[in-house]
């Protein structure tokens, strides 16, 4: 899970999430708003991945300030997803995601 920032305004929006599946490798693409609060975060959570794809068993994501948050923390406790942050600089935690991440990038020079 990762955020795409400072992309052009469309629609208000001007980052897009980026969330991967690590084992199906499916990619959800999220637009969304920076600078995004915990809050909201879980609330996109709520409508566009788990109303979709139901509650998943843990979450990877970087050691970025929204997801080490104490709210998302409660969040996952709540909903009993185990929450695992990767480690700085180590490509096999967060490669799939950084490949379609640069993939999605190509898609969007074009426009």
């Amino acid at each position: 899970m990762e955020f795409i920032t400072q992309l052009p305004l469309s629609s208000s929006f001007d980052s897009i999430l980026v969330i991967v599946d690590i084992f199906s490798n499916m990619a959800v693409f999220i637009p969304t708003y920076s600078p995004i609060t915990a809050l909201d975060l879980a609330q996109i959570f709520i409508s566009h991945v788990f109303s979709k794809h139901g509650l998943p068993i843990s979450i990877v994501s970087d050691r970025g300030s929204l997801f080490v948050s104490s709210f998302w923390t409660q969040l996952c406790q709540q909903l009993k997803i185990s929450r695992d942050l990767s480690t700085a600089f180590h490509p096999e935690t967060d490669g799939q995601t950084e490949r379609v991440n640069q993939i999605l990038e190509q898609y969007l020079w074009m426009y």
